[in-house]
């Protein structure tokens, strides 16, 4: 291709049929725009979905895709992936269709390491079918289901992330475009599995549950977007920092004017960093943003098409190896 594609050469002209004021708006139009920026081609470009509000992803994307059933897009993915290892593959999930039937599969694809780029959209609610606490949900959320309040622990699904192994971790807001549409770059340009959590927010059934950090009046104080080489520096005028407490070996935040030397730098290929960042949870600490961890490796499929390279010559047709009565006797 050689004319160089705008954000409306991505879009669909299927009608766009999410809730007005839903956050999946923002994220649709961020990667519109990225692509478009990337100079990627729609037909090397796939989006998979399974089930929920996010999955209606592929119909609005002029690229091809898949709407597959509830949690099974990673598995859909990876075949297409290691079929097609050549393809822009991306998977659009939610908390509930991603975390509660689709765990597993989301996990093996995360430990392969498979070079699929998964999106997240998490809004701590089953928004699809009408309000339903999810995997997500906090404690005491109130919903259809939980009229009394969860007694659930809620699932981190960046630690879950970091514990199936993935060499690629990142969390983002849904209208925040220039962080968005960074953290979709950095995605892109991950030989490997990537994760990115985009906190979306649900106005019918979960509106403002992320309004702590996310509102700009509290932003600077609740929010650290975290970049590698830079300090932990947050607050106003970047005021305050985190620091490695030694004898707790937890996150500390200090006067970062007062300590400057204390504070600490990130670095996304330390694990154990990782771990601290996304553990941090609100009122106490900021929420984690940005590229929290990135590991390079080389891919499943490169790792795959390495071992079997000798091996990959279709022997016989599909239609043959379908009516091959090949059987045998258990004794």
């Amino acid at each position: 291709m050689n004319a160089k594609l705008t954000a409306k050469d991505f879009a669909s002209s299927e009608e766009v049929r999410w809730c007005p004021g839903c956050g999946d708006y923002a994220i649709l139009k961020s990667m519109t725009q990225t692509l478009a920026k990337l100079g990627v081609s729609p037909d090397q470009t796939v989006f998979i979905s399974g089930i929920g509000c996010a999955s209606r992803f592929p119909y609005y994307m002029e690229t091809y895709g898949f709407h597959t059933i509830h949690g099974r897009a990673p598995a859909v993915a990876t075949g297409l992936k290691l079929a097609k290892p050549e393809l822009d593959v991306w998977v659009v999930t939610g908390d509930g269709d991603g975390l509660s039937i689709g765990g597993n599969h989301l996990l093996h694809a995360l430990r392969r390491d498979i070079g699929i780029k998964i999106l997240l959209f998490n809004n701590e609610i089953y928004g699809l079918t009408k309000g339903q606490y999810s995997p997500t949900s906090r404690v005491g959320t109130r919903s259809p289901s939980t009229p009394g309040g969860s007694f659930d622990t809620p699932v981190v699904p960046g630690l879950f992330a970091l514990g199936s192994g993935a060499s690629f971790i990142a969390r983002a807001i849904d209208t925040d475009k220039a962080g968005l549409g960074g953290v979709f770059e950095a995605a892109h340009a991950h030989d490997g599995a990537t994760f990115v959590e985009i906190f979306q927010n649900c106005i019918v059934y979960n509106d403002g549950v992320f309004s702590s950090f996310t509102d700009r009046s509290t932003a600077a104080e609740n929010q650290i977007r975290v970049q590698h080489g830079e300090p932990l520096l947050f607050g106003e005028n970047g005021a305050k920092g985190l620091r490695l407490d030694p004898a707790t070996l937890r996150l500390e935040i200090i006067d970062a004017t007062a300590r400057p030397d204390e504070i600490f730098v990130h670095d996304e290929t330390n694990a154990t960093l990782a771990q601290l960042l996304l553990a941090m949870q609100s009122p106490e600490y900021p929420t984690a943003l940005g590229v929290i961890y990135r590991h390079p490796g080389e891919s499943y499929e490169k790792r795959f098409y390495a071992a079997h390279a000798s091996g990959m010559k279709r022997t016989m047709k599909i239609a043959d190896v379908l009516r091959n009565t090949n059987t045998w006797t258990v004794a």
